[in-house]
């Protein structure tokens, strides 16, 4: 009896031991490493295709940059325009896509949307989690008879398979024009003897998937499950493998859902997409900054609207503080949808800058609409709103502000801005703070919305509050 090869993987990085370590040499976490059967792959022909160069023997050789041919390749533009925007224009041949989300999110809801949408393309949609009549059921849910896209019309084909070598079997039989894996992490490969969702047949089985993605030219999307962390499961080698990663994000409580580039070898990578899922499936919402503006009659006290960007595309949030006594010896700090470090900064220099005692007071800020903003553009729009709270005295919901705040309270300019101004004036906004440095190049004469220029915090707080 042949003896069984086992190997200690670590389940956050990949790194492969022969024996048992309490801490990664690689990514230095501890307690991460398990115990897995593994067996070589057999050398010989890839399970997908046989006449490669590998049985042809051929070496491939190095050649001179300028002296490379290559064609201009059209990307693939889907009905889904947000899709569209956060991949960077559409979709490239060839490319290997990794979508990672909460459980119930949506992305199975809108992989298959996009399965089905696809008309005149064959699409491969392969399930390893559910039946061909759940999918087929889910389908018509999505999309009724009275719909003008109709799943009995798009060539979208169902296979529920686990198996790489019986899927590449049915992807050389069938020929689809875009793969669609759901998920990765429930895969095996013959050539690894191990349980799927392992750290090694996640990895082999994303290196069969690339190997068909770049040597056919077919676009490969795959499904990946995320750990409590966040992080998508699996080792982290499999976000390096990948040429995009994809982020579903939102909360099940709001209808809302975010569609965020974090990886993207054929695009910018801070691009998102945003989602309203609805009872028949995700909606597009082409105009984010009305959904993320709530509606008021009047001007309520620590919310002001700040303009922002993400990616290429500019949005106005809205930015809520509230600032109350603290009943206890130790105020409370929290922060929701913001880092809560740079609401600490904005608090520091607000007291020393500006003489407003903070140091006893509870502080709570919320983006609303449920998302996270980075930008440090919304640094004046939060400031302001902290010290409406701490006055109660309301800002006029015409007025929105983009710009950064420094530690010694100077206004700090920040990037594109003619889209932020542009988009203000679009939403009907009578006026917007900008950094006077933001000032250089501008040509104000084109905008009806009255720019107001300002280079100090104190310039700010005595235009608004006198």
């Amino acid at each position: 009896m042949a003896k069984i090869k086992t190997s200690y993987f670590c389940q956050s990085c990949g790194f492969e031991a022969a024996k048992w370590l309490g801490k990664c040499p690689s990514c230095l976490q501890w307690n991460t490493f398990v115990e897995e059967v593994v067996e070589k792959k057999p050398s010989g022909t890839p399970d997908w295709k046989s006449d490669t160069a590998e049985n042809k023997g051929r070496v491939n050789k190095p050649n001179l940059i300028d002296a490379i041919q290559y064609s201009e390749q059209e990307r693939l533009l889907t009905p889904d325009k947000e899709f569209n925007r956060v991949l960077g224009g559409g979709i490239v041949g060839g490319s290997l896509v990794l979508i990672g989300g909460e459980p119930g999110i949506g992305k199975s809801t809108l992989m298959l949307q996009l399965a089905v949408t696809l008309v005149g393309l064959k699409v491969l949609y392969v399930s390893g989690e559910e039946s061909e009549a759940q999918i087929k059921l889910r389908a018509e849910r999505l999309y009724p008879a009275k719909e003008k896209i109709n799943p009995a019309k798009s060539d979208c084909y169902i296979l529920t398979e686990t198996a790489t070598q019986n899927i590449f079997k049915q992807i050389e039989q069938l020929k689809p024009n875009i793969v669609i894996i759901d998920s990765i992490q429930t895969l095996h490969s013959a050539h690894i003897e191990s349980t799927p969702g392992s750290v090694s047949q996640v990895r082999e089985c994303t290196a069969e998937l690339l190997r068909f993605a770049k040597e056919s030219g077919t676009p490969v999307f795959l499904i990946g499950h995320i750990t409590k962390d966040g992080m998508i499961a699996g080792p982290k080698i499999l976000e390096h493998m990948v040429d995009t990663v994809l982020q579903f994000e939102g909360d099940r409580h709001h209808v809302y859902r975010i569609l965020r580039a974090i990886k993207n070898r054929f695009g910018p990578a801070a691009e998102l997409g945003i989602y309203e899922m609805q009872g028949n499936g995700l909606r597009e919402v082409s105009n984010p900054s009305e959904i993320l503006l709530s509606q008021r009659d009047e001007p309520l006290s620590g919310v002001t609207i700040s303009a922002t960007m993400e990616g290429m595309r500019p949005m106005l949030i809205e930015t809520q503080a509230l600032v109350s006594t603290s009943p206890y010896g130790t105020p409370q700090r929290s922060a929701t949808g913001f880092d809560t470090k740079r609401m600490n900064m904005l608090l520091a220099v607000l007291e020393k800058r500006c003489g407003f005692k903070l140091g006893t007071k509870d502080v709570f800020l919320n983006i609303a609409g449920g998302i996270k903003v980075e930008d440090p553009s919304i640094d004046l729009g939060l400031a302001v709103a902290i010290i409406s709270s701490h006055e109660d005295m309301p800002i006029s919901y015409k007025t929105c502000f983009a710009a950064e705040i420094g530690l010694s309270g100077e206004i700090r300019a920040v990037t594109r801005i003619e889209q932020r101004i542009s988009e203000a004036q679009k939403l009907g906004f009578e006026q917007i703070f900008i950094s006077h440095y933001n000032k250089k190049g501008l040509d104000l004469s084109k905008y009806h919305i009255q720019i107001k220029t300002v280079s100090k915090i104190e310039q700010v707080f005595n235009l608004l509050f006198g």
